[in-house]
């Protein structure tokens, strides 16, 4: 059975850090696509950053470019979301996301119908 558990959400104070992590089972890390996306109250699901299978291309939305970075470990077949320099606006849940191998980064970023598998999500709270 395929499984995707997200950890490492929480409060943080603007321009603080925090690490999400995504742990998987079920499947072979390296056949699928990975990335996060984000659901702000009253807002839709949207991309946030993506990873391929081999890891070797990444994709991240504009308004995290600089401040967030996405890795994968095969080995531990975990998937992480280092995210520095918060800001409110980054308040959200965030879920993990898998797809096939064969989806592209930007395609699975930019559309919610390209997953094949989330996760149930973790809160972010970025307040003072």
């Amino acid at each position: 059975q395929l499984q995707l558990v997200e950890s490492g959400g929480g409060l943080v104070q603007p321009g603080g850090s925090l690490r999400l992590s995504c742990a998987t089972s079920g499947f072979t890390l390296d056949y699928y696509a990975v990335g996060w996306f984000r659901q702000a109250p009253g807002k839709e699901r949207e991309g946030v950053s993506c990873i391929s299978g081999t890891g070797g291309s990444t994709h991240y939305a504009d308004s995290v470019k600089g401040r967030f970075t996405i890795s994968r470990d095969s080995a531990k077949n975990t998937v992480y979301l280092q995210m520095d320099s918060l800001k409110p606006e980054d308040t959200a849940i965030y879920y993990c996301a898998a797809a096939h191998f064969m989806t592209t980064v930007q395609n699975m970023c930019g559309s919610t119908s390209s997953v094949d598998y989330w996760g149930k999500g973790t809160l972010v709270t970025v307040s003072s």
